[in-house]
């Protein structure tokens, strides 16, 4: 169940987005999840100062990264510090996190079927690899939110065409993981605007017959 008044927040940020020699502009979605005492980052890009002002005063149970491409990751170690809260990643994209930070490690790592919990509300990690080796989706059953990072977008998968990526893989995480989840289910995704899990799972074979 979830705590009253446990809520999601949404910003936007905006920078670039670099891997394999190429670098492109990006916004990409920030979200808290929390209440008025704590509160649970999702993703870290760009710019420290808006996501502190976001959070004000409350205490950062964790900041959690779907993944380790620079747009996600770039202000966590300082998201990190300034709040004293854990800066958590799956280990298999340490590759990736390592191409940023190279001298600061997560403090902390995602398991699958992991539970965090914040405002009193349980948050299910699922491992959802495919864009990257170690990307995750993080499931608030009470809420009926997931938050997909770059893996699943309204319209199709998250891009597959670069190095850490595999698109056979993403469309299995996506069938057997994220369109697992009741219909209903609210899609809260990196970067671009929502969708649900029952707007998506037709849509499938569609994504496999075109190849992304």
């Amino acid at each position: 169940m979830a705590a009253d008044g446990v809520r999601v927040e949404h910003l936007t940020t905006e920078g670039t987005f670099s891997l394999d020699g190429g670098t492109w502009d990006v916004e990409n979605n920030v979200w808290l999840l929390g209440d008025d005492e704590e509160v649970l980052v999702v993703d870290a890009p760009h710019a420290l100062a808006p996501i502190a002002e976001a959070i004000g005063t409350r205490r950062v149970v964790a900041v959690v990264c779907t993944h380790a491409h620079d747009d996600h990751v770039g202000v966590a170690p300082d998201l990190g510090e300034r709040f004293a809260a854990p800066v958590l990643l799956h280990p298999a994209d340490m590759g990736l996190w390592t191409t940023t930070h190279p001298a600061t490690a997560p403090s902390g790592t995602l398991s699958d079927g992991e539970v965090i919990r914040v405002a009193g509300t349980d948050v299910h990690v699922l491992h959802t690899p495919g864009h990257s080796p170690g990307s995750v989706c993080l499931h608030v059953p009470a809420l009926g939110v997931v938050f997909t990072g770059d893996t699943l977008f309204r319209g199709g998968p998250g891009a597959t065409g670069r190095s850490y990526s595999d698109f056979p893989t993403i469309v299995a995480s996506i069938r057997d993981r994220l369109l697992a989840l009741p219909p209903e289910t609210e899609v809260r995704t990196g970067h671009g605007p929502g969708t649900t899990i029952g707007d998506e799972a037709p849509h499938l074979q569609e994504w496999v017959d075109r190849g992304h």
